[in-house]
């Protein structure tokens, strides 16, 4: 997503925004601190990089009209979000990895990540994923259902990429709008 406040023209990892601009870092942290097991995931170590969650920048592998939609046909309401459309060469001198994050193998915020849900991304491969997986549809019904507070990219595959990037030549798109 677009953040609310940005400051130049770089994505920075939360744990680099804490040393440039901890005001930043502390608005976008508290995020992590809505749910008590949410907070375990600034302790995560992912796979393959070697890094804390929070020392990477997170990105969908998909058009975010395909959340956006899903979650209209469910009947639940959200607000209007723009996100950043960033050509993936802008990740090519970062070190990156795709977390397929499949409900089967995720056992919550606190546990570790287990290596074979990591895989070392060649940028030069990459393919967008065409769909939002059937368990995060199940997901949203449940929780909504519940009337539970949720997260919108449960088992959506992310890309983990280590290091800051560039979104000076990123399209701002927002996600009602369908993909063209």
């Amino acid at each position: 997503m677009v953040p609310k406040t940005m400051k130049g023209d770089e994505l920075l990892p939360l744990n680099q925004l804490k040393t440039v601009h901890e005001k930043l870092y502390n608005e976008y942290a508290k995020k992590y601190y809505d749910h008590p097991r949410r907070a375990k995931l600034l302790e995560r170590t992912i796979p393959q990089l070697g890094c804390l969650w929070n020392d990477v920048i997170h990105f969908l592998p998909l058009h975010p009209s395909q959340v956006y939609n899903a979650l209209q046909e469910l009947g639940i309401s959200v607000k209007e979000r723009n996100f950043y459309k960033i050509p993936i060469t802008n990740l090519i001198l970062n070190k990156n990895v795709i977390y397929t994050y499949k409900k089967e193998k995720y056992q919550g915020p606190e546990a570790e990540m287990k290596g074979e849900t990591i895989q070392l991304l060649d940028i030069t491969k990459y393919k967008e994923v065409p769909s939002i997986p059937f368990d995060t549809i199940q997901y949203y019904e449940e929780e909504h259902r519940k009337g539970n507070h949720f997260g919108m990219f449960q088992y959506i595959p992310h890309i983990l990429s280590l290091g800051k990037v560039n979104v000076s030549n990123a399209e701002v798109i927002n996600w009602s709008k369908n993909s063209g």
